[in-house]
């Protein structure tokens, strides 16, 4: 298994918060399609494996034409076909979702959906500089329905500045009453460089109590958990699935098939500006510009390479920004830093025996707090290490002191 990421950086404004990279430039739209196929063809020899799961993500793709949708998909079956794919992920914006987009998504292989709700209250979506309202929200996901989109994810936001735990109760409720399979939550974060945190600095706004955002989180888990819920990873949760459903998925939660790629090892191929991939053995990203992305694939073509060329010598391409070996030590980390976010743990037997030794004197404090949990230690070295329900809050603080420095 594999997965292919493709971003599309294209927004109409930008939020307060958001630290990823994006442009308001739409003129530049075609010609980014255009380069972003130019590297899907260049390089789609890069996995070596089969890839099943495709994720479109921004930035706000729903925001490309339908032409341009029609081009992008058009090569991805070229040379990812999409008979082979088993999730194929579109992020899209509410007020994007309109009567002629469902239309067109039916023609397309799209069969989840993962839209930016971040609240249900038109006053905190107004804060975000969101151009949706609630209500939207609300028949976006009426509209995916009756497209025939079986999956939507939502994602939300809590700790705004004086948000109360009964507001972020609401924001919740209104998640389940609309029948989501998939659910992500983050803590508002004030990142360097964003609007948001410059508001922080100049005391435009207050951050909520350390508490008071303890206090939702655990609340959150709470309230998905009884609403049917899986919490699958820290941030993540997904709708159970029983009887006959889970047999005939196969499986025992609607979790993301392509982001648990991230967790669990899997390769993946990211094109477009900034997009990041990993074949096992290599990390490497592209430059976080789309004009001098748009014209290192641009002067690709001009030159003339050959996808052999752009498989077996990725870091000629211009757009690529730098590529990065990895080691034993690298690898150790990516393994506790990427499982322990998830409900699964770090199963040991994937660590060598010093490895193993190293995690678990490190980890013996937080065992003895009750932040970490070992399940079936054996003889053999085989178990599991997982973050217990405490241990969730303060995951930054013991994963840094599991790895490697």
């Amino acid at each position: 298994m594999a997965g292919v990421y493709l971003h599309i950086p294209f927004c109409k404004s930008r939020c307060i918060y958001c630290g990823f990279y994006s442009t308001t430039r739409s003129e530049l739209q075609q010609r980014y399609v255009d380069a972003l196929c130019l590297e899907m063809e260049l390089r789609r020899d890069y996995l070596s494996e089969p890839v099943t799961t495709l994720y479109i993500g921004g930035g706000t793709p729903s925001l490309l034409l339908p032409q341009q949708l029609e081009q992008l998909f058009a090569a991805v079956d070229t040379h990812f076909p999409t008979a082979g794919l088993v999730e194929v992920t579109m992020e899209c914006n509410p007020d994007d979702v309109t009567t002629s987009f469902v239309q067109q998504l039916r023609h397309l292989p799209v069969n989840r959906v993962s839209m930016g709700a971040q609240s249900f209250s038109d006053q905190r979506l107004r804060f975000l500089h969101r151009r949706h309202t609630a209500r939207q929200t609300a028949a976006a996901t009426d509209l995916l329905r009756k497209a025939g989109i079986e999956n939507i994810s939502i994602d939300l936001m809590y700790g705004f500045p004086s948000e109360t735990i009964a507001e972020w109760h609401s924001d919740i409720d209104a998640a389940v009453v609309l029948g989501v399979e998939h659910l992500s939550a983050y803590s508002l974060m004030y990142e360097e460089g964003t609007v948001l945190y410059d508001m922080l600095e100049r005391g435009k706004v207050e951050e909520l109590e350390e508490e008071v955002e303890r206090t939702m989180y655990y609340d959150l888990i709470d309230r998905l958990e009884s609403a049917g819920f899986e919490h699958y990873e820290i941030s993540n949760f997904a709708k159970v699935l029983t009887g006959t459903e889970a047999d005939v998925r196969g499986r025992r939660s609607l979790r993301a098939l392509h982001n648990s790629s991230y967790w669990d090892g899997t390769p993946y191929l990211g094109l477009g500006a900034a997009a990041h991939s990993f074949d096992r053995n290599s990390r490497q990203w592209n430059v976080s510009d789309i004009v001098a992305y748009i014209d290192g694939m641009e002067s690709v073509k001009a030159m003339g390479f050959s996808a052999t060329v752009g498989q077996r010598y990725p870091c000629c391409l211009p757009v690529v920004e730098e590529r990065e070996e990895l080691n034993a030590a690298t690898r150790y980390n990516d393994t506790v830093l990427t499982s322990l976010r998830t409900s699964d743990g770090l199963q040991l037997e994937r660590l060598t025996g010093q490895e193993r030794l190293y995690c678990l004197d490190n980890a013996r404090k937080y065992l003895a707090d009750g932040l970490l949990v070992l399940d079936q230690q054996d003889d053999n070295g085989s178990g599991r290490l997982r973050l217990s329900r405490q241990g969730l809050i303060v995951s930054d603080m013991i994963m840094a002191d599991l790895v490697v420095i």
